[in-house]
């Protein structure tokens, strides 16, 4: 079971490594992983085991931040439609996306960052991404928009070394671009 204690967190070098293709048909070891990461993510959602094992809550998780570089994520959401997003992905990769951005107006948060860090984090307001979801056992394409669209960006961006506010403008960090579609959650 995936805890708190082990995820890395910022500063770790792992986190700002371009994580490794896994080689397919993926190994029942990365299998395994990419399962505990899925639920590392419905444990810690549950208030009465994330209590229980003190675990934050999370939405997403990629395996560097358990310092496995490898390009799997886990993404486990639901929107307040109560549409369910919960994907185990292997290889994921955005394939098109919009000119439009979007941003959470509450800022992002990480659970490889044990600090507030204020600030816009702008994404693209829609994407197109294919990856093979080991539940399924298929690859999956899926076109996202909203805050699905945000968490999946943010964990692609883990397999690519790069942190949430790397993206926030350093001199005026609320700072929104004209167009650009606030999404409050």
């Amino acid at each position: 079971m995936i805890r708190m204690k082990d995820i890395v967190r910022e500063g770790h070098p792992v986190l700002r490594e371009t994580a490794q293709e896994v080689k397919m048909p993926p190994s029942q070891e990365d299998i395994r992983i990419l399962k505990e990461m899925q639920q590392f993510l419905a444990n810690s959602q549950d208030p009465e085991l994330s209590e229980k094992y003190n675990l934050r809550a999370g939405v997403g998780l990629a395996a560097p931040q358990i310092n496995i570089s490898k390009r799997m994520i886990a993404v486990r959401l639901e929107e307040e439609d109560g549409k369910e997003y919960c994907y185990s992905l292997i290889n994921p990769k955005i394939i098109s996306h919009s000119v439009e951005k979007s941003y959470l107006t509450a800022g992002e948060g990480c659970l490889s960052v044990d600090r507030d860090v204020p600030g816009y984090v702008l994404r693209h307001a829609r994407i197109t991404l294919k990856g093979y979801d080991i539940d399924r056992e298929r690859e999956v394409k899926l076109r996202l928009k909203g805050m699905p669209a945000i968490v999946f960006q943010h964990e692609l961006d883990h397999l690519n070394g790069i942190m949430f506010y790397d993206h926030i403008d350093k001199d005026n960090p609320f700072k929104a671009p004209e167009g650009a579609i606030p999404i409050d959650r």
